[in-house]
């Protein structure tokens, strides 16, 4: 399986996004923002940072540019597309995902590791989980507030488009604690913490077995070979 990462102007995980694949059992395709031409790939990741500096909104100005015409083109097929962090926010921006991310409630950027609990298993990138599974993945932002009118959110929640729910605390603000979504399709999965930096031991977050042990962010992406694998 062939899944491509694209890179924008200020992208920082594309690189860790890339090994993450890798580790995975796929094959990771760089893909550059300035261009129209996917390479023929499986699935996309839109990874984490800082795109286009983060002017306007996050991700307002990267959901404009000319790749995301294509994204948005496989997206709405079925391709499977993941948005991490930054990621999720241009998703949003796109209109692959609904609602919109603010400034932290409590004004600071943000990075600790983040318990989940997953909400919906229905999705290409997270059917290797079990329902209601808690897990541990890194967080790192300053805008990452979920908002949503009260009638989106009863819909998300009426219809298990809830991915994600953040557990202990919520680390910025986000309405009914929603830490990620999937569209109605499941293709399309957007969500704040970074699973690509807990795919590896000795570089994860820390576990009852071990210091640095987690590792619970790789079954996002052998998910999505899974479903490829069955299809």
């Amino acid at each position: 399986m062939r899944i491509g990462v694209v890179t924008f102007p200020g992208s920082l995980d594309d690189r860790d996004a890339q090994r993450a694949i890798r580790l995975a059992g796929a094959e990771p395709v760089a893909l550059w923002h300035g261009t129209h031409d996917l390479q023929g790939v499986d699935a996309i990741v839109l990874p984490g940072g800082f795109s286009y500096g983060d002017y306007l909104r996050c991700g307002a100005i990267a959901a404009r540019s000319p790749i995301m015409a294509e994204v948005i083109d496989a997206a709405n097929s079925g391709m499977p597309v993941l948005g991490i962090c930054n990621g999720f926010q241009i998703l949003v921006e796109a209109h692959l995902l609904p609602g919109g991310l603010i400034r932290n409630d409590h004004g600071d950027f943000i990075r600790r590791d983040q318990r989940l609990r997953v909400e919906s298993t229905d999705s290409a990138w997270t059917n290797g989980f079990a329902q209601g599974q808690e897990i541990t993945i890194p967080l790192k932002n300053g805008e990452g507030g979920f908002i949503a009118d009260e009638s989106t959110l009863d819909r998300l929640e009426g219809e298990g488009l809830v991915a994600f729910r953040y557990l202990d605390v919520n680390p910025n603000g986000s309405l009914r604690d929603i830490a990620g979504l999937r569209n109605e399709r499941g293709n399309v999965v957007g969500l704040m913490p970074h699973p690509e930096h807990a795919v590896e031991p000795g570089f994860g977050p820390n576990t009852p077995a071990a210091m640095r042990s987690g590792v619970d962010g790789l079954t996002f992406f052998t998910s999505v070979i899974k479903q490829s694998v069955l299809s």
